[in-house]
């Protein structure tokens, strides 16, 4: 499969996108299945509780795309209601970006992911540090004052080396084609490509969030 990484946004996009998205939608016309997104033939994995709807993006830290549209997704996200479980998943479309994977991961482990995510794609896309190896992706970490050993320790943890795995496994589950891309209930998948900004992609993400609380 071609792997591609998607043009973020055709317009600045506010933070109350969610709660707008009736009118734009209404006024770009209802997302269509197979053109604005993709109904998985088989359901992928959720780990969101009962009554709960999970929302994934998909994301590599390398990926200018994915760096310009976290602002503009982590305002929308602050807007999502108390029914959708939101979590990121970073992928590995080849083995190089395992290490990425288990950053995210060790962060996470660490609560230390609202601290330093937005970093790491600062570190990569504004400072043009290569955070590629696990020996200059641990430098780096050391650099914001995270403890070397208590990092390593997690970074290289049988959990965090399972969530890494796991991510790949959805990854290829939700069949994803390029990042960003967004996943809703382990039923539908929506990217750049299928909606032509991401913008338009987020839209397309509350109207089958819609569709799944209705029961659609």
């Amino acid at each position: 499969m071609e792997r591609r990484y998607f043009l973020t946004l055709t317009s600045s996009v506010a933070a109350g996108l969610s709660g707008v998205s009736a009118l734009a939608l209404a006024q770009a016309g209802n997302p269509r299945a197979g053109v604005d997104f993709r109904t998985l033939d088989r359901v992928a994995p959720v780990d969101a509780p009962a009554g709960k709807i999970e929302v994934i993006e998909f994301f590599w830290y390398g990926c200018p795309h994915c760096n310009a549209f976290e602002p503009v997704l982590a305002q929308w996200v602050k807007a999502l209601p108390a029914d959708v479980v939101f979590k990121r998943v970073p992928i590995a479309f080849q083995p190089g970006f395992v290490p990425q994977q288990q950053l995210f991961y060790a962060l996470e482990a660490m609560g230390l992911v609202d601290k330093l995510h937005t970093q790491v794609f600062a570190a990569i896309h504004r400072d043009r540090l290569k955070l590629v190896s696990p020996a200059d992706i641990s430098a780096w970490v050391v650099k914001q004052g995270v403890d070397a050993t208590a990092f390593a320790s997690q970074f290289n943890s049988f959990s965090v080396v399972a969530k890494a795995r796991r991510a790949s496994q959805l990854m290829d589950a939700y069949q994803v084609e390029g990042v960003p891309a967004l996943g809703v209930a382990g039923r539908f998948y929506t990217d750049g490509e299928l909606t032509r900004a991401m913008d338009r992609a987020l839209q397309v993400t509350a109207f089958l969030i819609s569709e799944v609380r209705v029961g659609r």
